[in-house]
């Protein structure tokens, strides 16, 4: 292969990433557009860059050891990468590469004033930016110098900061390559930066310019103030010119220097209302070249722009794709739900076949589209309403974007009324309706896995494709949904009596304690149970303390007590084994495939409860309730009309312990059906590896359900889908998604409007009533809890599969959730104080700092 050195950036395109980086790469296709004025330039290509690295073979041990370092071990990388960079520069160039780089200079002339600038291979890509991990240059002068500099552009690819990203993005140090960009220097009266996409709201129909005088290094480096402007639909639609007191320009001995603004420019606009809205035009183009929104650097020279730079946006969370041009408001499934993770194919499309509601993907997760609902007159209020109780973050979106009148559009009434939420008919406050639900779902269950048995190949998928709709029929039983409404109904009906009555706050909190069918706070309760069959044997405790495979239950017959043990936890697993965490999307890996992930709280249980605590845990809430009923129905009685007051509240808390346990069972039964499902289609994918159709079986979690059948039909497999669906899956898992957006991208924020909140609290929903103090642990991965009594557990969310953690914790916090999601409901079931719905909670309170929940009122102190 012959080695290319240098390239005109009229020889290169996006495709050459490899070749040029992505810098360069970007830089060769904006060439290409017409109407796009790019400074004259070459790349110096990665061959050279892999020519200077042979000069040093030293540098190979070095790149191993930093590959294996952590990216918190910031001693030994500053000390690895200074050396690597050291080295770099010491390199004196091949005399053959030099004479290449410095016949590109001839063009401009030898004398004139260049920008050199790094270009490393994983920069500027559509998943990743690199954006300021290594150099640039500006105003070099000589071919001595532009050499020197294109060297330190090369040692640049291992700055502290470069290295210590790599290693935090999963890039190897042997993957990216270092091309430079060197391009006839431009002396700008203004420069700065245009997003094609608004960066604070995400509006991809909002550009955003940001403008000061001289080089736009001044900006970049946070040297100047800018001035920002927005532009829509060719307008300005808000402005704001700072002071601008500095401005960075090229020095005459090369380099650049500040200087100081006559004062009487300072507050003059770097850019007239007609350039930056010709900008934004030249943005657009751009966009529209790439296909995606772009960062761009420009330079205002003559009253011409020239564009130094072009990179995607690669914060944005993407908008779910529709065919038309309507407007559409979308609101996060996974806010529901209590799992903001992105799903892989196979989980989304599962979802999507179990709803009765079309979802739209984007990042991985789903949405629903609420645009027509609020434009009815008969839904709107509801849903306002609905959220405004259940989670007040999207209830205050929607509020917003009703108000401002621009997006939603105001559809004629239909004519139809909207069911009562709990139903056509009230039912009866009976137990026995909720033992049947849960006894009919026990028994389909049954036959499914019965069934299933004798299922393979498309007869397989067929068969699940067939059931889904037992699991709908299931789901959206409509006696199913009056028991559910009727609980919440309850349950807001005695938190507003009881406040309006007694003064009582979110009273009905701790009536729901311990209360019959709660599927998952059993789930907890019999952990604890599991904890005290292997307490005893110390042996036991011993190996457990010290496992890391996933077989481990295979070796615990051979330790003394070990039989019992591994009965126990297998009898939890039978029963529980379905659950993991974000058990939504059917991809995850289940208790009964990783039970591993349950060994930290079944240890803790172990250590920090005494035998029996389960069924005293449970007693003891159910006295508390009990006493508690008591208590208010006593003080009632003491009121004008007491005793009318205190009938119909007893009636109330009757109906809420009768059926608010019920709440979890549903979702117990979807997981135990897809736990169903996914070891038979695993058992099937094993078929296929066999077959050698697939690579390996989790390749199937990576096709929707559709073209999994048509692979098991036909044996064959586009395995470059598969391979794109796991790099965008990777993509994904760094994106925030957000709870309520539009189709113009634009993120609607919703905020709590509440007074009476202690000067840096942090603000929240509250769901469990009661007030507590204690030690913060901040706990991403419920496989890594380590909490001790008192503790509170801070956390981003909790799906049932967190709850067995809660009998060990005095109170929790997260970011997402609401009044009736899961994590709500069994804090309220074992008298938990808590506040959800607390955004940003993980990253405000630090591991280990003591804080206050304030359960009853909804905010949380940090305390000194």
């Amino acid at each position: 292969m012959i080695e290319r050195y240098v390239l005109g950036l009229e020889e290169v395109d996006k495709t050459q990433v490899a070749l040029v980086g992505g810098k360069g790469a970007h830089l060769g296709e904006l060439s290409r557009i017409e109407g796009v004025r790019v400074p004259d330039g070459f790349c110096v290509t990665t061959d050279a860059f892999r020519r200077i690295l042979a000069e040093a073979p030293s540098i190979d041990d070095r790149l191993d050891r930093l590959s294996r370092l952590n990216p918190d071990d910031r001693e030994v990388i500053r000390t690895l990468s200074a050396e690597i960079r050291g080295t770099l520069e010491g390199i004196a160039i091949p005399v053959d590469l030099a004479a290449a780089i410095t016949r590109s200079l001839a063009r401009d002339g030898e004398q004139a004033a260049y920008a050199v600038r790094s270009s490393a291979t994983a920069e500027d890509l559509p998943t990743a930016s690199f954006a300021g991990q290594q150099e640039t240059y500006l105003n070099v002068v000589g071919p001595a110098s532009i050499l020197q500099h294109v060297s330190r552009c090369w040692a640049s690819l291992f700055t502290e900061r470069a290295v210590t990203y790599r290693l935090r993005s999963g890039f190897g140090h042997r993957k990216v390559q270092m091309a430079v960009v060197v391009q006839q220097m431009v002396f700008p009266q203004a420069a700065g930066i245009l997003f094609t996409a608004d960066p604070v709201t995400s509006n991809r129909k909002v550009a955003s310019v940001e403008a000061s005088f001289g080089l736009g290094e001044a900006l970049v480096s946070g040297l100047v103030n800018a001035d920002m402007y927005k532009v829509r639909d060719g307008e300005v639609v808000a402005k704001a010119v700072a002071t601008k007191r500095l401005a960075i320009h090229a020095a005459p001995a090369g380099g650049t220097q500040e200087e100081a603004i006559d004062p009487e420019r300072q507050e003059q606009p770097a850019l007239t209302d007609a350039q930056v809205v010709r900008l934004a035009q030249l943005g657009r183009r751009i966009e529209a070249h790439f296909g995606h929104p772009q960062d761009i650097e420009w330079c205002l020279v003559d009253d011409g722009f020239q564009i130094v730079q072009s990179r995607p946006i690669t914060t944005l969370f993407p908008i779910p794709a529709v065919d038309d041009q309507e407007n559409h408001l979308y609101i996060s499934v996974g806010h529901q739900q209590m799992m903001t993770d992105p799903m892989k194919p196979l989980g989304l499309s599962f979802w999507q076949m179990t709803t009765p509601r079309p979802m739209f993907e984007a990042g991985g997760r789903l949405f629903v589209d609420v645009v027509r609902d609020l434009g009815l007159p008969t839904s709107r209020t509801r849903l306002v309403e609905g959220f405004g109780k259940a989670d007040p973050l999207i209830g205050d979106a929607l509020h917003s974007i009703l108000e401002r009148g621009d997006f939603i559009p105001s559809l004629p009434d239909d004519g139809r009324r909207a069911a009562p939420a709990g139903g056509a008919t009230p039912i009866e406050t009976d137990p026995a309706i909720v033992t049947d639900l849960i006894g009919r779902n026990q028994e389909s269950i049954a036959a499914l896995k019965r069934d299933i048995r004798t299922k393979a190949g498309s007869a397989l998928l067929d068969f699940i494709l067939a059931d889904i709709q037992e699991l709908r029929r299931i789901l959206f039983d409509p006696r199913s949904h009056q028991v559910l409404m009727s609980a919440m109904e309850a349950t807001w009906w005695l938190n507003e009596k009881l406040e309006a009555w007694l003064g009582e706050k979110n009273a009905a909190d701790p009536l729901t304690q311990s209360v019959p069918h709660n599927v998952t706070s059993e789930m907890g309760l019999a952990l604890l149970d599991v904890a005290d069959v292997i307490r005893p044997h110390s042996e036991v405790v011993g190996f457990l303390q010290h496992v890391e495979d996933e077989g481990f239950l295979e070796e615990l017959p051979t330790l003394a007590g070990g039989p019992e043990a591994r009965n126990a936890i297998k009898t939890f697993l039978d029963m529980y084994g379905m659950r993991c965490v974000g058990e939504i999307d059917i991809t995850r890996p289940r208790w009964s495939e990783r039970p591993t992930t349950l060994l930290p709280v079944l240890l803790g249980n172990i250590k920090n409860f005494e035998p029996g605590a389960g069924a005293q845990r449970f007693e003891q809430g159910r006295q508390e309730a009990r006493a508690k009923e008591q208590e208010l129905l006593e003080r009632l009685r003491a009121l004008p009309e007491g005793e009318q007051k205190a009938e119909e509240v007893k009636r109330k808390i009757d109906r809420v312990r009768t059926f608010i346990g019920y709440r979890e069972y549903p979702k117990y039964g979807m997981v135990s059906r897809y736990f169903v499902y996914k070891q038979a289609l695993l058992e099937e994918a094993g078929r296929l590896v066999q077959a050698h159709v697939l690579s390996e079986k989790e390749d199937i979690f990576y096709l929707r359900f559709d073209e999994l059948h048509e692979v098991v039909r036909t044996s064959r497999v586009d395995y470059q889908l598969i391979s794109q669906r796991k790099d965008a899956f990777r993509s994904y898992q760094a994106l925030t998604p957000p709870r309520v957006f539009t189709s113009d991208g634009e993120v609607i924020a919703g905020a709590y409007r509440r007074d009476g909140v202690p000067t840096g609290a942090l603000v929240g929903l509250p769901v469990s009533a009661g007030t507590v103090e204690g030690r913060a642990r901040v706990i991403l991965d419920m496989a890594e809890a380590n909490v001790e009594p008192g503790d509170i557990l801070v956390t981003a969310y909790t799906d049932p599969s967190w709850s067995p953690l809660f009998l060990a914790i005095a109170g929790l916090v997260t970011e997402v959730g609401g009044v009736m999601t899961h994590g709500a409901v069994i804090a309220r079931e074992y008298g938990l104080p808590a506040v959800v719905g607390v955004e940003h909670a993980t990253r405000l309170i630090r591991d280990g700092q003591r804080i206050r929940v304030h359960g009853t009122d909804g905010y949380v102190e940090i305390l000194p």
